[in-house]
């Protein structure tokens, strides 16, 4: 099962791994330190993407994962690329240049429901279960301390 690296306002469930408050010891210490570098280092990259592309803005409630995944990838190349055109670039351009019209905007969105969804109440229902179980919280970031040490 996948997890999210997180802040202290999110429950302990097992998908999504905090940083610890106090850290008491070494290992807890270099666990917090990486956690929340990285946590930080996601969100600014997350940030300058939401700047970029309004796909990344809104929620990405009716596509599948291998969509999603594909777009995230997608606006992370255009904007690798975007930076690589802009490096040597710093003279000033005419915008005008770059606008297009309205009917050029115009696009089709496919909307789908996602394949791997649960078929019933009681598989999502165990689904859930599985998520909110703090015991393999605790043990995930048990695991993920021991890992970095």
């Amino acid at each position: 099962m996948a997890y999210y690296l997180t802040d202290g306002i999110y429950p302990k469930w097992s998908t999504f791994i905090q940083s610890i408050p106090l850290p008491q010891g070494l290992k807890a210490e270099l666990f917090a330190e990486k956690q929340e570098s990285a946590r930080k280092d996601v969100e600014r990259a997350f940030r300058v993407l939401q700047s970029r592309f309004a796909i990344v803005k809104n929620p990405a409630l009716l596509w599948d994962k291998e969509k999603i995944g594909k777009i995230m990838r997608t606006c992370v190349i255009l904007h690798n690329m975007i930076v690589e055109n802009e490096r040597n670039t710093y003279i000033l351009s005419d915008t005008s240049e770059f606008e297009s019209g309205e009917s050029s905007r115009s696009s089709q969105v496919e909307i789908s429901q996602p394949t791997d969804s649960p078929s019933n109440f009681v598989s999502r229902h165990g689904i859930q279960a599985q998520i909110r179980d703090q015991q393999k919280h605790d043990r995930l970031k048990a695991d993920l301390v021991e890992n970095i040490w």
